[in-house]
């Protein structure tokens, strides 16, 4: 279930940042950096950041680092939530979060709302997380989710509805996307939104 799904995921938010050309990056819940790592051997983006609450997980990511060979000219490592960002952090051109926000409480959906479009304000934002229609056909009970430490799974309707929502009140257009398959009913495995700061400026 995991592989293929997860390349799938990585390919789409890969090519989102690669074409939004993008010079300075957040990944915020960065984890052993499965994506991190790939965007720091892309030519072209100059500042690359990681954020993740865990430790073991940025020691794990600054192994893999240590193995490839990094394009990108600035490499900041943090432990840190991205609920809770540094003005430094400001103003950059891409922020993604692969599959990070249904790890968080519902309840503190809001203060991540207000860090990421807010305080960051990143010329664009790519959220992926799982779309709950699809679970039946990965085998996950209807009264389950497909990891322990999920806080929610939203299906297709949920995520527009939120998508819209933060996006008209600060200011961003969004599109959504299928990622890793396109049921005809269920839509993808994954499901993924792209906010622009840029396209919704325009006239």
């Amino acid at each position: 279930m995991t592989s293929w799904l997860h390349e799938e995921r990585l390919s789409a938010v890969h090519k989102v940042v690669r074409d939004s050309r993008a010079k300075r990056v957040l990944d915020l819940g960065c984890g052993d950096g499965d994506l991190f790592v790939r965007l720091a051997v892309e030519p072209g983006i100059e500042t690359l950041v990681g954020l993740d609450i865990h430790a073991g997980s940025l020691r794990r990511l600054e192994t893999r680092l240590a193995a490839v060979e990094v394009c990108v000219p600035q490499i900041d490592l943090r432990l840190a939530s991205m609920t809770e960002p540094t003005p430094d952090l400001a103003g950059y051109d891409c922020a993604v979060l692969v599959e990070t926000i249904e790890h968080i409480d519902p309840d503190k959906l809001s203060k991540l709302e207000r860090a990421l479009f807010r305080v960051l304000r990143p010329g664009h934002v790519v959220v992926t997380t799982p779309n709950a229609e699809f679970n039946p056909l990965l085998g996950v009970p209807p009264h389950r989710m497909r990891h322990p430490d999920h806080r929610f799974e939203w299906d297709r309707a949920k995520l527009r509805k939120w998508g819209r929502r933060v996006a008209g009140q600060a200011g961003y257009d969004v599109q959504f996307r299928d990622i890793a398959g396109a049921h005809p009913d269920l839509g993808g495995a994954s499901q993924m939104a792209v906010f622009d700061r840029a396209r919704a400026a325009q006239p």
